[in-house]
């Protein structure tokens, strides 16, 4: 299994609406690791740790919009090292 790590910068309608949520429900039927956090820019950040293929298949789902209550503009996503892999999914 390859292990992949990622962040991305989502930006648009993505607080107040459900999106960091919407987000965890969705990497955890995943089985993906990570965190969805509010930007004091009204971005979201999210790490996604975990099997690669996975990992990708969350970023593709926030590319094509995430949950039906957010709009967003545009994401940006960059690999990112970690020395400690995160356990379960958070929306701190």
């Amino acid at each position: 299994m390859a292990v992949a790590c990622f962040k991305a910068w989502v930006y648009g309608k993505v607080q107040g609406v459900g999106f960091r949520y919407s987000t965890q429900a969705k990497a955890n039927d995943l089985g993906v690791q990570g965190y969805a956090h509010n930007l004091e820019d009204g971005s979201v950040e999210v790490l996604a740790w975990g099997e690669a293929e996975l990992v990708q298949e969350l970023i593709l789902w926030l590319k094509e919009g995430g949950p039906r209550s957010a709009e967003i503009d545009r994401v940006l996503v960059q690999p990112h090292r970690t020395d400690n892999p995160p356990h379960g999914f958070t929306t701190g």
